[in-house]
Order: C-alpha cells, then structure tokens, then sequence
C-alpha cells in the first residue's frame, strides 16, 4: 500500500488556499520569483526574464541599454527580455522600477524523461517484453497513413535525421547558440528524437510494432536543449514564439513540450506558461508533461509536483501511465514517479490525463549521450534495428500529441485547443486503485482513449454554432472495447479557473 503525504510545500499550499480570495500572499506581491528570492543574495550574476508592463516595453528596452545592460533575447509575445543581472541590479530594474512587471529567472529547464534507475537489472527484462502495445492499448491498429497533412512542432534537444522520419522534417532550427540558427536536424542528446519517434516514427514492416502513433505527421524541429539534456527557460520561449509566428509558413497545429521547470510563481506571471497561452490563443494545441515529481526519495506519494509550463491552464498537460506492455487496461498503474496537482500557487487540477509513458522503445539518435550512455537501454527490432526504451511524462505527452495528431486529421485540421482537451477528458478511461476511482490530481479525467476520441469526433460537427443545436449527430454509447474488453468512459471534464478540494 502507497503511503499518502503532504509535502511542507503541500501544506503551505493548502494554507494559502484557506484564504484565497481574503488576502494576498508576500510573495504574489513581491516583484522577483521564488528561485530569484532564494539566490538573491548569492552575489553571483543571475539570468532573469525581466518582464515589462503593458505598453513600456520600448521604456524597458531604452532604460536597460541606458545602463548598459546587454539584452541577450527579446521575448515581444510576453513583453520581456532576457538579461544577466547583479543583486543590486535586480533590485533597480525589477523591483523599483516603473516599467517592470517583475522578474523571473531564466531558470533551467530540462527533459521530463525518468531517470534509469538500475538499468542493468532490467536488462534481462527487456528481452522477454513484446514489442511496443501503445498502439493496441489506445485502440488503434498500425496505420502508415495516420496524421497525415498534420504539423508538430518538437521544442526539445532536436530529431535525429533516421530513415523513420524520412523528408518529413519540414524544417530545423537550433535556439541553443543565442539567435535562430536554421540548420541540418540533428539531436546530440537524445530525448527529442525519441519524442518524434513516439509521435511519428514510421518503421520499416519487420518493426511495424515500434511505429509511432501518427506516422504520417510532419516535423518542424525547434531545438532548445543541449547535449546534457539541459537547456534555458528562455530559449524556449523563444522557440514558442517562433511557432506562434511561423504557424501559417509551416502549418504548425501542435507543439509538443516534453520538458519542464518548478514553478517558481503564479502561472498568470510565469513567462514560459503566459507563451503557451499565446499559442494556444493563436491556435495551436499545446502536450506539455506533467514532471516526474511524484513521489519523494523514500518512495512516497507526494501532491503539488506538476511542473512548468505543465501549470499552463489551456495545455493539455499528460501523466504518465505504466501500462504493463499490455493491451489490456485492466493492469494499467499510475507511473509512481508522474507528477500530481494541484498546481502550486494556483492550486489548479493538473494532469488532464494520463498515457502510457513506461519504459516505451521508440527511435533513437545513434550518436546522442542518452544512446551512449545508457547501453542497457537499447532494444533490437525484428530487423535488427536498435530501438532505445524511455521512461516519463516526455514519453506519455508525447503519445498524447500523436492521438492529437490524429483527432486533427479526422476533423480536417478543425480541432481547436479546447475541443482537442475536451475530447480526451471525456472519453478518457478512470484508472483504479484497490477498485477505488483514483484521484483526479493524479490522473485527471483517465487514461487516453484514442479509439474513443476519434468516435466523438467523427461524429460531431464543430462548424455549428448555433447555441442550441448540438455538435454531436448521433448518440454515443460513452464505452469503447480495447482488446476483448469493453471500458467506459469518464464522461465528464476537469476544468476551469477554480480551486477543487
């Protein structure tokens, strides 16, 4: 049995959550982010996001260059900048002045992969499992043509160039120098093509049971991470940016985000989260992974570890699912180590869903860090082919993003930010524990039920909008047969602005 706690973060959470609405916390009203707050007096420089008020971003810029403060990336869809500051610095630009919104670190972001936690014991294990079940567990069957006319746009460590993506990696462009680098797609860590291969790597026949869910998408490689799976916050942002403003060139209709930070602040006042919802307003539907924060040291079950930009309330933020390498749902558990809500500061519900995300093969970068250093890892395909095997809410956001994919498909490209999330809460299956429905903070609505999603959408018609005409045409039975047997849906969505206890 799973012992239950409340971490000190928890607790302090839910003491600020009595009386919200009443009184407003020090820190909502200091200037500087949490991580700023805590190295503030550190005497080193620190990368922040200086973020300007509404209409002074010019003010901003024009008081920053008469200080002599080199702006190392303009971030114009969020009013910001990225900028080196001293202590005393941070208390001029950010906390006293009258342009500044505020600042927040251009903290570390990193890959939401699981660590590989005795790899060598597993090794053995590797060998008897069958090939990949993702798809049969989803309720769909390999399909070549899956997602086709369909753009993702990858924010990670790059994609790998392997035959499985063939000419559909539309572009590349590398965030990791400084500036927007159009390049050859590469990937020297690892993770990004292991995400790509999971949405849509198209496998030669004999591998046809690594395939990912939609091999038919096409790629637009924005490459934010380096060789040590590390990366800045503001990279991303501006690699988000890039997506808002080259969504018609490339026909981006996804973002995949299988990376993260703590939240340091609020999510109306954190930068990366406030660039999701930019995309999302400009009509990209955004997977971002949840974190791998379930669980502490010793193992046990913790609450409030969703990370950003997973708190980004218009996301479709995934946890991770262990699915057993089996169709069926029936041994279907929670990955221990999946973050669980509600979001910090906002006390949100987060995940939305769950997805298979447990030590999945998929396509691998043969000369990456994460390929070299973790041998064990590796697993041959039928053809002899080497497949690397991954863990984490990477993993499950990305098999998300190939069932959005292929909702998008169906639809003719219609599906909205908000129709895609509300599809698959509805149609999502509830995991149990001890036949006990587990815990909307720890699995949202239920584990992704592609089968299910693409009955709804089949069946409604998303052009009406007519208040009191339905979209839905026909009735729907709310169950779908995965395998030989037959689960019902949640029915219901998990969603809004408001704080569930």
């Amino acid at each position: 049995m799973i012992r239950h706690w409340l971490p000190r973060s928890v607790v302090a959470l839910v003491a600020m959550l009595a009386v919200a609405g009443t009184a407003t916390t020090a820190a909502a009203q200091d200037k500087l982010d949490r991580a700023l707050r805590e190295g503030k007096n550190s005497g080193k420089a620190q990368r922040v996001i200086l973020k300007a008020k509404p209409g002074y971003a010019e003010w901003a810029r024009q008081l920053l260059a008469k200080k002599g403060k080199k702006i190392d990336a303009e971030l114009p869809s969020i009013g910001a900048f990225a900028v080196e500051m001293t202590d005393a610095e941070l208390k001029t630009f950010c906390e006293e002045s009258t342009v500044s919104d505020g600042c927040s670190a251009d903290t570390l972001v990193t890959p939401s992969a699981a660590r590989a936690r005795g790899a060598k014991a597993l090794k053995s294990l590797f060998s008897a499992w069958p090939a990949n079940t993702v798809l049969g567990t989803l309720g769909l069957n390999a399909n070549p043509l899956a997602g086709y006319g369909v753009t993702v746009a990858v924010i990670d460590s790059g994609i790998y160039p392997s035959a499985a993506f063939g000419t559909r990696i539309k572009a590349f462009y590398d965030f990791t120098t400084g500036g927007v680098v159009k390049t050859r797609p590469n990937d020297s860590y690892g993770h990004g093509t292991h995400v790509a291969g999971l949405i849509g790597g198209n496998q030669y026949l004999s591998d046809v049971a690594y395939q990912g869910v939609a091999p038919s998408v096409q790629f637009v490689g924005l490459k934010v991470l380096n060789s040590s799976g590390a990366g800045k916050t503001s990279d991303v942002i501006r690699a988000i940016e890039f997506a808002i403003a080259n969504k018609h060139t490339f026909g981006i209709d996804i973002i995949n985000l299988s990376l993260g930070h703590p939240i340091f602040e609020p999510a109306a006042t954190d930068p990366l989260v406030q660039a999701v919802e930019k995309a999302t307003k400009a009509g990209i539907i955004v997977v971002a992974s949840a974190g791998n924060h379930g669980v502490d040291e010793n193992g046990d079950l913790g609450f409030g570890g969703v990370t950003s930009p997973g708190n980004a309330p218009s996301a479709i933020t995934v946890g991770a699912v262990d699915h057993k390498h089996t169709v069926t749902r029936d041994d279907d558990k929670l990955a221990p180590y999946s973050s669980n809500g509600p979001t910090w500061y906002d006390g949100l519900v987060k995940p939305d869903v769950v997805a298979p995300g447990h030590m999945l093969a998929s396509e691998a970068a043969p000369r990456s860090s994460l390929f070299k250093n973790y041998p064990t890892l590796h697993k041959k395909g039928p053809s002899g082919k080497e497949f690397e095997t991954l863990s984490g809410t990477s993993m499950s956001a990305a098999v998300v993003t190939g069932v959005v994919a292929i909702l998008e498909q169906a639809t003719g490209r219609a599906m909205t930010p908000n129709l895609a999330k509300g599809v698959l809460q509805f149609t999502a299956v509830p995991l149990t524990e001890d036949g006990v429905t587990i815990n909307p903070l720890r699995q949202g609505t239920g584990s992704v039920n592609a089968k299910g999603a693409l009955s709804v959408v089949n069946n409604i018609d998303a052009t009406v909008t007519d208040l009191q005409t339905t979209w839905l045409q026909t009735g729907l039975a709310k169950q779908t047969t995965i395998g030989t047997q037959t689960y019902a849906w949640a029915g219901n969505i998990v969603w809004g602005d408001n704080i569930v206890w």
